[in-house]
């Protein structure tokens, strides 16, 4: 999948065997692989490998072996491509991983019995593995797990849109990257605790349990408050102006996150409506919320007058945080990107570029 010419080799002395398709298994290899692990992912020949190579757009090269999604999360590893049906394959995989420190598997349930790739029969043969399984709703419910599902069932789509729109799901596969992040972190986890009793693990994550576990304010808004979030597009529900679109001279769009009382009032101060900040209806936090729909009419009526960088560049020296909202496109030709995040793949020859998923420094 390309090699990088310059990365972090904190695991270069590690080896990664990946039983896992789509996004959240291959995720997780691939911050292993983006931090110098070997990374062997073994993908069904019988299905022509991940289903994720297939999902390509109107526009890619049709003849490219990778879609673009595929090429998102199978960055800088190893692809063998075999059926575990088969004993001599199944031979082959069971031999790469006598000799690995981490599988990873996101197995239907059953699956990975039959298959002899469940972690009761790897740690006969690897008594130190730490093996790393995803599953939708837990390893008991057979339900087929697609990221939309898991959005649906854990409140995330009837939350997302607005009163008009109904329940739409986001447009990244949020579910299945929030699992990635919890299995890398439960791996890591694993790792720390092999280091000290040289011991191996299995570590469990579901897509459910994932999407519960971040549901964060939006759970305790419930649990504590017995408020029920509802679809209100990119308002919040305890902040105000928090996520309302403003208009500008230029006809950008602009989105307000105004977290305190003294950034409402230095909002106040630059588009010279000074005396609202000291009215009743918007002088607290709780008050702007119950009035944010006047509120957001009398702002508006300030923002038409200002160009978009006119009013980002005074929001910044005021410390008001603001936004301009752009399109993918936007972001890539526009924004001052730190070269660090953007890697080049050039396995077909065509000059592409994919965005590095592990962005985090690390400085003694």
């Amino acid at each position: 999948m390309g090699k990088i010419k310059k990365m972090d080799t904190v695991f270069k002395d590690l080896k990664v065997i990946e039983l896992a398709n789509v996004l959240a298994g291959p995720a997780v290899g691939m911050f292993f692989a983006e931090l110098g692990a070997n990374v062997i992912k073994i993908e069904n020949k019988l299905t022509n490998g991940d289903m994720t190579r297939s999902w390509k757009l109107a526009s890619e090269d049709k003849k490219s072996k990778n879609s673009a999604y595929y090429s998102s999360v199978n960055w800088n590893k190893k692809s063998i491509f075999l059926d575990l049906t088969n004993i001599n394959d199944r031979k082959k995989v069971l031999d790469l991983i006598k000799k690995a420190d981490i599988v990873i598997s996101n197995y239907k349930q059953g699956d990975d019995k039959k298959l002899g790739m469940d972690y009761a029969s790897i740690k006969k043969i690897n008594p130190t593995i730490i093996y790393g399984h995803i599953s939708g709703f837990g390893d008991k419910d057979k339900r087929i797990a697609y990221d939309l599902v898991l959005q649906a069932e854990t409140g995330f789509m009837y939350m997302n849109g607005t009163p008009d729109s109904g329940p739409l799901k986001m447009p990244v596969a949020i579910i299945d990257l929030m699992a990635a992040h919890q299995l890398k972190e439960g791996i890591l986890v694993a790792l720390i605790k092999k280091l000290k009793t040289g011991k191996g693990a299995k570590v469990s994550v579901s897509l459910f349990d994932s999407a519960i576990a971040s549901l964060a304010n939006q759970a305790s808004n419930w649990l504590m408050a017995n408020h029920n979030p509802q679809p209100i597009g990119s308002l919040h529900p305890n902040i105000a102006p928090y996520g309302e679109l403003f208009i500008t001279k230029d006809t950008k769009q602009i989105v307000l996150a105004v977290g305190t009382d003294k950034q409402f009032q230095e909002l106040c101060v630059f588009l010279k409506i000074k005396f609202i900040s000291s009215d009743p209806r918007f002088s607290s936090n709780t008050n702007r919320v119950k009035n944010r729909t006047e509120l957001f009419k009398i702002i508006q009526s300030e923002f038409i007058t200002y160009s978009a960088e006119k009013i980002i560049k005074n929001f910044i020296s005021k410390g008001i945080a603001a936004g301009v909202v752009k399109s993918v496109k936007e972001v890539f030709e526009t924004a001052d990107l730190n070269n660090s995040i953007l890697e080049s793949i050039d396995e077909t020859k065509t000059p592409s570029s994919r965005v590095k998923t592990v962005v985090f420094k690390m400085k003694s």
